[in-house]
């Protein structure tokens, strides 16, 4: 078995259709993020495929991140909910999960993250402090309708009897959905993506990907970006106006989503990850999502012990508290800098 380096001139469409025919392909394994991940924030990437005889038996997607907060480190994939390992065969496994190793001594990193949804073992330290909250679709909206609980209906009609309105598109609803998002994550005290981020995913997937904008007249309350891949639609960003969510836009941003996952023939929503028992958890619990537990797996150089960049390491408390009393100016500029060293 060979590990190669992907080419984009060579191996493009190889990547590709074993990703397109793998059952547990996830989007991220899409080559679509390499660019995603080199263009919106400088970081290099090296794609590995395993090869037997010349046919393709796994591939690994893998980022650098030269961090001057954390030092160096190689993850699959950062600043997304899935990566990792998608192989035929746990020889293909080992093969691929000692090029990561290899790569990460070479680049003087301490640490590979991939982040799987199951433990695939190889030696390698496991982590599951997160969930992603997953959502069956039924075939209609009427049925799915009838499946929601009653407070999660009323909420949704209160927010359309109070005058909010939906608009779904692309690019041209950016602007409205980075605003939104921009202040959102201030307010959690968390430095935010630069805009490039979403501009670059709007390019890169323009027909996978639609942003949600809620408004009250013209006044945009609510926003979220989705993504779809294989029968499967997620929204890991999104965000409300603390001062209208009296009026139930998050309710309604969903609603609309969930329905429009359905009339494209989607059969999984997925809310995206969770720390379970926090609020976000229990938002999406409500919707009737199930915690589907993700596993992030470690080699640790010199053996661990783990990272921890988690908002919940203690460590952050006061730089979290002082994130959010920041005029979101100056945490829209200087946020994107900081985010990029924050997988």
């Amino acid at each position: 078995m060979d590990i190669v380096v992907f080419d984009e001139t060579r191996d493009f469409p190889l990547w590709e259709a074993y990703v397109a025919s793998h059952s547990q392909a996830t989007n991220y394994h899409q080559l679509g993020w390499k660019t995603v991940i080199e263009r919106s924030f400088g970081h290099q990437t090296r794609y590995f495929l395993a090869m037997n005889d010349g046919v393709v038996v796994g591939v690994l997607p893998l980022a650098i991140l030269k961090s001057w907060l954390f030092g160096r480190s190689v993850v699959s994939l950062p600043f997304l909910n899935y990566g990792g390992l998608l192989t035929n065969d746990e020889q293909a496994e080992k093969e691929l999960v000692s090029a990561a190793s290899e790569l990460a001594i070479d680049e003087g990193a301490g640490s590979v993250e991939l982040r799987h949804c199951e433990a695939h073992g190889l030696g390698l330290i496991p982590k599951e402090h997160k969930v992603s909250m997953l959502l069956p679709l039924a075939s209609d909206t009427d049925t799915q309708w009838k499946h929601l609980d009653a407070k999660v209906r009323n909420q949704i009609r209160k927010a359309g009897k109070s005058g909010l309105t939906v608009q779904i598109g692309g690019k041209e609803f950016l602007a409205d959905f980075y605003a939104m998002f921009a202040r959102n994550m201030r307010d959690l005290g968390t430095p935010v993506y630069g805009r490039v981020f979403f501009e670059t995913i709007l390019d890169v997937f323009p027909l996978h990907t639609r942003i949600f904008v809620v408004k009250l007249q013209e006044t945009p309350v609510a926003a979220g970006l989705s993504s779809i891949f294989n029968e499967t639609m997620e929204v890991p960003w999104a965000g409300s106006l603390v001062e209208y969510r009296s009026l139930c836009p998050n309710m309604l941003l969903y609603w609309e989503a969930i329905q429009f996952g359905i009339q494209h023939g989607m059969k999984v929503f997925d809310f995206g990850r969770s720390t379970p028992g926090e609020g976000t958890y229990r938002f999406k619990t409500q919707w009737g999502a199930k915690a589907a537990p993700l596993v992030w797996e470690y080699w640790m150089k010199d053996g661990g012990p783990l990272p921890n960049i988690s908002p919940t390491n203690a460590k952050f408390a006061l730089a979290i508290k002082l994130w959010k009393k920041l005029p979101l100016s100056v945490a829209n500029l200087i946020g994107p800098p900081i985010v990029r060293s924050l997988p």
